[in-house]
């Protein structure tokens, strides 16, 4: 069964490469706290501002962030919308998982009929 709604599968990829490195999950964490530049999240990382500029281009592509031009710095905020399409994604495949648990419990509960028993024979 395959879990999606209003995302394809390139979206769905896209949106858990984003979120695969610790790096990203952080940057996406502060920018829904605030608007931050680019170089104001590069600073807080032991990383070359070039890396958190590619990092920052994956959380965009995957629709997680929206970047803007404020003069020369490029602002960066979290998109509430994608985030929650995001939630939605990862609720379905909860469902989805609790029901198959649920089914397992019900067959574990069932009660099973006891072996029947062969006479021995003797010799």
């Amino acid at each position: 069964m395959v879990v999606q709604k209003d995302l394809s599968d390139d979206d769905i990829d896209r949106l858990f490469h984003a979120l695969a490195a610790a790096t990203r999950r952080d940057i996406l964490r502060r920018t829904i706290e605030s608007e931050h530049s680019v170089s104001a999240l590069a600073s807080d990382y032991d990383m070359s501002f070039a890396a958190v500029q590619k990092h920052v281009a994956v959380l965009e592509e995957a629709g997680l962030i929206i970047k803007r031009a404020e003069g020369r710095e490029r602002l960066v905020r979290a998109d509430p919308t994608m985030i929650a399409r995001a939630r939605a994604l990862l609720a379905r495949y909860e469902d989805l998982w609790r029901a198959r648990i649920d089914r397992l419990d019900d067959l574990l509960a069932e009660p099973s009929d006891p072996p029947t028993s062969t006479p021995t024979q003797r010799i």
